[in-house]
């Protein structure tokens, strides 16, 4: 006889496994919201990854960047930004739960060429390594925050392997919601979670209607950068002359007095890099020549990127450049089927059973939403991205679709007395 899978099941009142696993309510009062809870399995720290898969993992992030650069640039005319790592992570938790064609569809479009348990542990070490702050300088310089969560279905059961995969290698706070009956308290939880995640720059991640009564669970991450320049710009930058496509606008342009940057120049492109206190973190700009920016982005691909960002006979010198601030919101459902990744949106193709044991589940909404401001003292910057993951309905019995002419009675259900009754042969027909 064939052995169930054991299944972990999650409901406001009772909390059990059958397994290694299993999750309890958070004490810790750290604010959290009041309904979450944790696995019992703790976060691993101190991952053994090797030196060839931190790198591979780089350079998968780099041609995934570089593919949604492309189809970002697309929708958006004008400025955009997004979190490449950001997306790489909320989405590195969902594919945990993937299996089949849908994990298949999935590695190729986030290009994930590691085995899946050294992948995860890759991502594991690189939130790690992102979150380490520097030694040799205060907060107030210098932060760099990541965050994931899982809100989840109060009653719905989920594999204690998939729990465990993501409180090992994710550190994923675990919510319960009742997204049946009250989607809409959920989504406010989620976007307060987001809020407070990135300082209140991102305020709403999902915007109305985009988490229902069909959710199941959501995966979310958040990221919160602010940096100081490790040599600033000169405060009250004047305005200046700046070449937009459309034409010359004047803006405020940010100029130093001394050094401030490592530069080097490529063949059609000039890039400087600049530090923040810190020195753990950077910002490199990338400046195509005059009037080439469209036909630098067409050409532009993971090799010659990664030759772009790493320095060529550098030299240090002075840069000039805008004060800007922006957001921009990212729908990336259409991004993602657009690179390959379409099973996981449909109902009737989507194997998520790595989650619940069973092939009920599909990708309802991906959102990202970025934000960025630049300044004489530095940068400040945000990113979050939600998955919502829908469940498939089940109709319980026969049904029938009243699809031909028919008879129609009205009864007066205590007595049986027929109040009305009818046929239709036409419903299109007004007599």
């Amino acid at each position: 006889m064939t052995k169930a899978p054991c299944l972990l099941l999650l409901t406001s009142i009772v909390l059990s496994a059958c397994g290694g696993s299993s999750v309890t309510p958070s004490v810790d009062g750290s604010g959290s919201p009041a309904n979450q809870i944790r696995s019992n399995t703790s976060r691993i720290t101190s991952p053994s990854v090797s030196a060839a898969d931190a790198t591979q993992l780089a350079t998968d992030n780099l041609a995934l960047g570089v593919d949604l650069y492309s189809q970002l640039r697309a929708a958006n005319s004008g400025n955009f930004i997004f979190s490449q790592t950001s997306i790489s992570l909320a989405l590195a938790m969902l594919y945990g739960g993937a299996a089949n064609n849908t994990a298949v569809q999935m590695a190729a479009a986030l290009h994930f060429t590691l085995p899946a348990d050294r992948l995860h542990q890759a991502f594991d070490a690189l939130d790690l390594a992102l979150t380490a702050q520097p030694t040799d300088r205060g907060t107030s310089l210098f932060q760099l925050n990541l965050a994931n969560s899982i809100w989840v279905q109060q009653g719905f059961a989920f594999l204690p392997s998939y729990l465990d995969l993501l409180a090992q290698d994710y550190g994923a706070g675990l919510f319960l919601e009742n997204f049946e009956i009250a989607p809409e308290t959920a989504r406010a939880d989620i976007n307060t979670w987001v809020s407070n995640q990135t300082q209140k720059m991102i305020p709403q991640l999902f915007d109305l209607g985009t988490i229902d009564s069909s959710t199941r669970l959501v995966l979310a991450n958040a990221v919160y950068f602010h940096g100081v320049w490790d040599i600033a710009f000169n405060p009250n930058s004047p305005n200046g002359k700046f070449h937009a496509p459309t034409g010359d606008v004047s803006v405020p342009m940010m100029s130093n007095s001394k050094s401030n940057a490592v530069l080097w120049v490529g063949t059609g492109w000039n890039t400087a890099s600049l530090s923040y206190a810190g020195g753990t973190t950077s910002m490199i700009l990338l400046v195509p020549d005059v009037g080439t920016l469209d036909a630098f982005e067409q050409i532009l691909t993971e090799d010659s990127l990664a030759t772009m960002l790493t320095p060529a006979s550098p030299t240090v010198g002075m840069v000039t450049m805008p004060r800007f601030k922006f957001s921009t919101p990212s729908p990336l459902n259409s991004v993602l089927e657009a690179l390959g990744m379409t099973d996981a949106f449909d109902p009737a193709l989507a194997d998520f059973s790595g989650m619940d044991g069973a092939h009920d589940l599909s990708i309802g909404t991906v959102i990202h939403k970025a934000i960025i401001a630049v300044d004489e003292s530095g940068t400040t910057a945000a990113a979050a991205t939600g998955v919502s993951v829908t469940a498939q309905l089940v109709l319980q019995g026969p049904t029938l679709t009243v699809d031909r002419p028919f008879l129609f009675f009205i009864r007066h259900n205590p007595t049986g007395a027929i109040l009305f009754q009818g046929r239709v042969v036409d419903p299109s027909l007004a007599q």
